[in-house]
């Protein structure tokens, strides 16, 4: 009986080592869809994003686009 719980504790161990696998897995697949740092150059800032919403909405007119830009962008 001795033997079978050596082979026991094998299986038990290769079975949290293959869920741990799974789980690393499966969190690489879904972190894909973050935004990593060079797509950050890419893409505008959510705070651009909007007030280039507003602009084309007509909610503000170009002067005040173009001042507000510049304050979030820190110019």
């Amino acid at each position: 009986m001795g033997a079978w719980m050596g082979w026991g504790w094998l299986f038990f161990l290769l079975v949290v080592a293959g869920a741990v696998l799974i789980v690393v897995a499966v969190v690489r697949a879904t972190g894909s869809r973050t935004t990593s740092a060079g797509d950050v150059a890419a893409r505008p800032p959510r705070a651009e994003e909007i007030l280039a919403e507003r602009y084309a909405r007509g909610e503000i007119d170009k002067d005040e686009y173009q001042e507000r830009l510049r304050t979030l962008r820190g110019d």
